[in-house]
């Protein structure tokens, strides 16, 4: 029975690419690296930072690690609220809160910019718990996160979760841990991918989520 739903955030809750692209741009502005194509930093929406500097832009893993602090230099004062949340969430999480739905995040944005994020907005106290990275790196891909939601919930069944994202990474990680994955279509990723690796429904706005849930077998509240 799916009774707990964990959110991504960035593509998901939140509209969050103005502030992510900036900071990102100031990060490379640092190291020499004028990216005129600011459509390619929407890559960095989703995955670990310095996965994305590797990647996309050759840093060596220390390099990499550096970049992200200059990143969070601009990002934890100015691009943290340079960001929207997309229409319905906060009717959506109240609805399947009174449908007896326990609400959860994980996201591989670093936890205390989860919370801020959510506060600023005034919707964090409808989260049981707030999961995210570690600012070390230590915990920074889905799938430890995932795996830090299961640590600290170990008395819920994974079978009874779900989480809802909008990128391959997200369904990659539901994957791994072998928990269900709802994609968002509206988001930063590609539905497409995400169902190459096993999803369990498509919504294409938050209002659609609960009507969704609600048609799955054992669903909660019901």
């Amino acid at each position: 029975m799916i009774d707990t739903i964990l959110f991504d955030l960035d593509g998901t809750l939140i509209d969050s690419s103005e502030g992510i692209i900036k900071s990102a741009l100031y990060a490379l502005e640092y190291y020499g690296i004028h990216e005129q194509d600011t459509g390619k930093l929407y890559r960095f929406i989703g995955p670990p930072l310095s996965e994305s500097f590797e990647k996309y832009y050759g840093f060596s893993p220390e390099r990499a690690y550096e970049a992200v602090e200059k990143y969070r230099e601009r990002y934890n004062k100015t691009g943290i609220f340079e960001c929207r949340l997309y229409p319905g969430v906060e009717q959506c999480i109240r609805q399947l809160r009174e449908r007896g739905y326990r609400i959860g995040m994980a996201s591989s944005k670093p936890e205390v910019s989860c919370k801020r994020i959510l506060e600023h907005f005034g919707i964090l106290e409808l989260f049981d718990d707030v999961t995210g990275a570690t600012f070390d790196g230590r915990r920074d891909k889905k799938s430890q996160i995932l795996e830090e939601v299961m640590r600290r919930w170990s008395d819920i069944p994974r079978e009874s979760m779900c989480l809802v994202g909008d990128t391959e990474f997200d369904a990659a990680g539901a994957a791994e841990l072998g928990i269900f994955c709802i994609a968002v279509s509206y988001g930063f990723g590609d539905v497409e991918e995400m169902k190459k690796t096993g999803i369990i429904g498509v919504c294409d706005s938050m209002e659609e989520l609960p009507g969704l849930l609600a048609g799955l077998p054992g669903k909660a509240g019901y």
